[in-house]
């Protein structure tokens, strides 16, 4: 039985795809799309065997698994998480929030409440039904900011945001299983995942997401750290010491 696998339609993620998909372990998986809620939602309720899945989300999953070398992390600006506004920070009074993912809600909130010392009234948003207003305030994702954040006066990079606060790199989403994976196929999917980070031209030329050659290099080379490092794993355990209480408790680590 193939080894379902979810991954994430944004830019940040092509790499991780073409790697899955051109390496030997594309035999061994099924491999499908979704947003980034809908990815966490998926492995959860079982619907797959692995997932890549924001952080904010990954202690509520049953069995939870963090078991791969790779995540989509920033060491300085990521450029696809942004709080966007008409206003500078201090006087933004309410934010339209990108529900893609937990993750980044979580961090907005975390980042208003203890860096800018604002509160802000939060306010679910649709961008597919509604249009834009670059006067108002909103936290935009994935391909929207990177398509939208120039639009606004006053751009927030929430990485970059989160650095200034706590001086450690931020992990958006890790490669999440809900059950205990065989060995040699955790050495096969991060050797795939290391193919398509150490391709990413190659990547980008199959699937820019719409997206401008250089640009989607340019990005994905200065804006998009891959690797799970160490720091990264600091930044992210006191991500979840600040944001979700003692949940970090309930995550469990490969190795």
């Amino acid at each position: 039985m193939l080894i379902r696998v979810s991954a994430i339609s944004y830019l940040n993620t092509i790499p991780f795809v073409y790697g899955l998909q051109n390496h030997p372990v594309s035999r061994y998986i099924d491999l499908e799309f979704s947003t980034p809620a809908e990815s966490a939602q998926k492995l959860s309720d079982g619907r797959t065997d692995i997932s890549i899945v924001p952080v904010g989300a990954i202690p509520e999953i049953k069995n939870n698994l963090i078991f791969s070398d790779y995540c989509i992390g920033a060491e300085g600006k990521v450029a696809s998480v942004l709080l966007c506004s008409g206003v500078p920070v201090e006087k933004i009074s309410s934010v339209y929030l990108d529900t893609e993912s937990r993750t980044s809600v979580l961090l907005t909130k975390l980042l208003a409440q203890r860096f800018w010392k604002i509160s802000p009234e939060y306010i679910p948003f649709n961008f597919s039904k509604t249009e834009i207003d670059t006067k108002k305030s909103y936290l935009l994702i994935g391909d929207k900011a990177l398509r939208r954040g120039g639009d606004f006066e006053y751009v927030y990079d929430l990485a970059e945001e989160w650095i200034k606060f706590s001086s450690l790199p931020f992990v958006f989403a890790c490669w999440t299983a809900n059950r205990d994976l065989d060995p040699s196929f955790v050495r096969e999917f991060n050797d795939a995942l290391r193919l398509g980070v150490e391709n990413i031209d190659k990547a980008v030329d199959k699937y820019s997401n719409g997206f401008n050659k250089e640009y989607a290099l340019k990005y994905l080379a200065e804006n998009v750290s891959f690797n799970l490092s160490a720091d990264k794993r600091k930044g992210l355990a006191e991500f979840w010491s600040l944001a979700l209480d003692e949940l970090k408790s309930k995550v469990r680590w490969f190795g």
